[in-house]
């Protein structure tokens, strides 16, 4: 909206000399006078602490002690809602729609599927949603407070909530975009060191890579009251205009440059460790853009679009997001669309991606199989281990699994003892119940003497038994 012309005219005389006739109503001069009331050619009437509107409808009664009655303030929201405010509130949309999202893959990829390790931590790879959610909430609070911006009959705080909040959303870009660039390459140190853990000793030249947002120091510890200043063409010109493009600024834009470059320079470093080494300089250029991951191409292409629109609105006010009035193309365009997008680039990723220890356990997985390959070792069913699961389960009428039945499957310490405390073991019943009945031999006479016999070795093999128990019981305890 275009700024409205403000300047200093004299009160209209009314039926007298002491009368003044304002808008259609009489207010007494000496009053005026003694609150240092003046009336500016916008329709306002202000002093140093209090303005009022006093146009079209809005007519306020003054009293004799000072006192406004009926009374609406300059910064009170009565214009309509404009483009500015109609981009501000998709933005702000979009930024909470995003946040549902956030939650979902910070769920998805945070969670331990194997034992915490102290070199690679979970929340290492939580970090890069974090800074997901700070970035949309700043963006959601700058959305909703530009609908105030263009409301406002006069610029008020409004513009400092919107401009502080968008400023604050370069660092939480920044740190976004270098958490996922660290994180990817502390992910494929961790593929290489679970292959092999010697080949990757911890410490060295790839744990010193840091980085702190410089440019929030350069933009938010300020005084943001100036940049509301902006109530006249003269006012924004003298004021505001200096404050939004001050050498703090320019720095700040100067330091994200530096953070985007150590994020490239981050990739290329993890690359060069983790990746397989190309030498010379074009087979090291063309191996960056083999390796580095997508999503990396479109997080750093739209961070140094929103870079370059910082650096330009450090030094032209006039498309600067700061500025009251300025073209809504540009501060959406360049300054909050680049934004939104990273953020989308961020939550496909995480919906189409696997959790990273899924992807440990697949890759341990796939590696057994290969050197079992290799020693032409073949490994036995499930249920070759549980009698229960033998042939799809026990059904009625059969006897389940046949090698659990006359002892075969693996032997554990807890079945040798439960045997030995049962006696010497024998073949089940269930077992001899599935021989066929047409081939069973008649039962024998057994006479009385040959029945004590059977009973003696019977005796005998107890003993045996027995002591065979506890020679396997103390190879057991060994």
């Amino acid at each position: 909206m275009p700024l409205v012309v403000r300047e200093l005219i004299h009160f209209p005389d009314g039926a007298n000399s002491t009368d003044v006739l304002i808008n259609g109503l009489h207010f007494n001069r000496t009053t005026l006078n003694h609150w240092n009331y003046t009336l500016w050619s916008n329709g306002t009437l202000s002093n140093e602490s209090k303005c009022y509107l006093v146009f079209d409808i809005y007519k306020p009664v003054l009293l004799s002690n000072g006192t406004f009655l009926n009374a609406t303030s300059c910064y009170a929201p009565v214009n309509n809602i404009e483009t500015r405010a109609i981009l501000g509130i998709v933005s702000a949309c979009l930024f909470a729609a995003s946040i549902m999202f956030t939650l979902i893959n910070l769920r998805k990829h945070g969670r331990r599927y194997l034992p915490s390790e102290k070199r690679f931590r979970a929340v290492g790879r939580r970090w890069p949603w974090y800074w997901l959610l700070v970035l949309a909430a700043f963006g959601c609070i700058s959305g909703f407070t530009s609908i105030d911006v263009n409301r406002d009959y006069l610029p008020n705080d409004a513009l400092i909530y919107q401009s502080f909040s968008y400023e604050l959303m370069m660092p939480c870009l920044l740190a976004t975009v270098w958490e996922a660039a660290r994180h990817w390459g502390s992910w494929n140190e961790r593929q290489i060191v679970d292959h092999d853990p010697h080949t990757l000793p911890q410490g060295g030249a790839r744990d010193k890579e840091f980085w702190m947002p410089l440019n929030f120091f350069m933009t938010i510890p300020r005084t943001w009251t100036p940049i509301k200043l902006q109530r006249s063409t003269p006012q924004q010109v003298r004021v505001a205009r200096p404050a939004a493009t001050d050498s703090r600024f320019k720095a700040a834009a100067f330091f994200a440059v530096c953070a985007w470059l150590l994020i490239c320079y981050s990739i290329r470093h993890s690359i060069r460790h983790y990746k397989p080494v190309n030498h010379g300089l074009w087979k090291g250029f063309s191996g960056f853009f083999r390796y580095i991951p997508t999503r990396f191409i479109a997080l750093i292409t739209l961070v140094a679009v929103h870079i370059s629109y910082a650096i330009l609105a450090a030094f032209d006010f006039n498309v600067s997001p700061l500025k009251y009035n300025s073209n809504p193309g540009w501060v959406y365009g360049l300054g909050y669309l680049p934004v939104i997008l990273a953020i989308l680039v961020m939550e496909v990723w995480g919906y189409i991606s696997e959790n990273e220890d899924l992807k440990i356990i697949k890759q341990r997985r796939d590696r057994n199989r290969e050197a079992d390959a290799a020693l032409s070792v073949t490994r036995k069913p499930r249920w070759w281990h549980n009698p229960q699961d033998g042939f799809g389960g026990t059904q009625q009428g059969s006897s389940g699994n046949p090698t659990g039945e006359i002892g075969g499957g693996r032997a554990t310490h807890k079945q040798v003892e439960r045997g030995l405390e049962m006696g010497a073991i024998t073949a089940k019943p269930s077992a001899i119940s599935t021989t066929r009945t047409d081939n069973i031999a008649p039962p024998t006479i057994v006479s009385g003497a040959q029945e004590m016999e059977d009973e003696e070795t019977r005796a005998k093999t107890r003993s045996g038994g027995t002591a065979t128990q506890g020679k396997v019981r103390s190879m057991l305890d060994v």
